[in-house]
């Protein structure tokens, strides 16, 4: 249970003023310049010392993936850039952030641009948020009148410039290397890696891509040191963490809480539990709808994070907590994210253009129960061919929901199906 004086985002709600005036109030740009005149290497030690991993989705630790970064400039500049292209179903964090407590994020690119020797950070934000990024252009531009950006930003001696880019509203360009793509103006399309973009990345110079959140806790870690923030979670889980709880519970919500949290606890306390009763639960999607779902039998022990997750063969994600209580058609459930991928392929790789499609349309017949018995494994077949085998993770994203749903709901889809042959229910269902 985290308690309130370790809250990170303390405007997460938008209750209080998200003016550099009412950031300054909640401690925000307290002694950044100084942080800076630490050292590069300071900095990345401190990040990597609290455990922080990425809160995009991959939980990669962010400490070490700044020290990627090229030490020594061969004449190209590097490049921060932040992902804000908040478009994995059931996600809504990153909004909060950048709507309500926006100089956590502006204090935070300052400092991990610093951190990477980058002169320049660009924040790419998803098309369909219009307010949030008139929050963030006001926060920015209130930074610089206050010379917190720009030359000699924060007085520390060092040069920052931050732009705000609007994308166009495609859930590809929040892959990093697409999202460099559509930046650089042309089509958000995966490049191969290698090279990374730590070597080749936007512009053909050295960049790091890092989610909203990662960036912005970093000024309070450095603020309250690494140890703080690593002693909350469970070991290499480290820190607080923006949980998106919606679907069947009482009140959906966005909350700050401690890393392995229980997920009864996390959903009883602040969630007013599950609609209905815990008794109720069919099943949970643990990080946004790219992670395999959880039954219900498995929730009762489920720990909210990246180890604990990846052994239950899901993932937190970016802990997008998607409720089903027992009125969920789980199969139709699925096969609306399965359209959602097909619409969403870039159709550069040949497995996700056509598994994608093909696996909806063994979907909808899952769904009406028309398929045959012998389709759920040629289904389970062909994720397993898009799986691990295009550029970027759209493939794996459209496959694991598919795999959760056969993996838990077998007797479910084979129920449908026996039935739209015979018309009778079968022993399982009818319990």
């Amino acid at each position: 249970m985290l308690k309130d004086q370790d809250r990170i985002f303390t405007n997460l709600y938008g209750m209080g003023d998200r003016s550099l005036k009412g950031a300054r109030a909640r401690g925000a740009w307290d002694g950044t310049g100084g942080y800076i005149k630490n050292g590069r290497d300071w900095i990345v030690e401190q990040v990597k010392d609290s455990g922080l991993r990425g809160r995009g989705g991959a939980g990669f630790p962010t400490g070490l993936k700044w020290s990627f970064m090229p030490k020594e400039s061969d004449g190209r500049p590097s490049y921060l850039v932040v992902n804000a292209d908040e478009s994995e179903p059931g996600t809504c964090k990153d909004r909060e952030i950048m709507r309500h407590d926006p100089h956590t994020l502006v204090e935070g690119c300052l400092i991990a641009g610093f951190g990477m020797g980058a002169n320049t950070g660009y924040i790419y934000i998803r098309g369909e948020f219009i307010r949030e990024r008139e929050a963030l252009q006001l926060a920015i531009d209130e930074a610089y009148d206050a010379g917190l950006l720009g030359k000699n930003a924060a007085d520390s001696g060092w040069d920052f410039d931050l732009y705000l880019v609007h994308g166009a509203g495609a859930y590809i360009c929040g892959e990093e290397t697409a999202l460099l793509e559509s930046l650089e103006g042309r089509k958000g399309m995966p490049r191969m890696k290698p090279p990374f973009p730590a070597g080749v990345g936007l512009y053909g110079a050295p960049t790091t891509v890092n989610n909203v959140e990662s960036i912005a806790v970093v000024p309070t870690i450095l603020r309250r040191g690494a140890e703080w923030f690593a002693g909350m979670g469970r070991a290499n889980n480290a820190g607080t963490k923006l949980f998106g709880i919606s679907g069947h519970v009482v009140s959906p919500c966005v909350v700050e809480e401690e890393m392995s949290i229980p997920l009864r606890e996390l959903l009883d306390k602040h969630c007013g539990g599950v609609r209905g009763g815990w008794k109720n639960l069919k099943a949970v999607i643990p990080g946004g709808s790219s992670v395999p779902l959880l039954p219900a039998d498995i929730c009762d022990d489920a720990i909210m994070d990246f180890d604990w997750l990846r052994e239950q063969r899901s993932g937190l994600g970016t802990a997008a907590v998607i409720v089903m209580d027992q009125s969920t058609d789980v199969i139709k459930a699925i096969w609306r994210l399965s359209k959602f991928y097909k619409h969403e392929s870039c159709g550069q790789c040949t497995p996700c253009r056509e598994g994608t499609g093909w696996m909806m349309r063994v979907m909808d017949r899952l769904v009406t129960g028309e398929a045959e018995i012998e389709e759920i494994d040629m289904l389970l077949d062909v994720t397993k061919q898009v799986e691990g085998h295009t550029i970027c993770a759209l493939g794996d994203a459209a496959a694991w929901p598919i795999q959760g749903l056969v993996r838990h709901f077998r007797n479910e889809i084979e129920d449908r199906i026996k039935y739209k042959k015979t018309g009778r229910v079968s022993s399982i269902a009818a319990e």
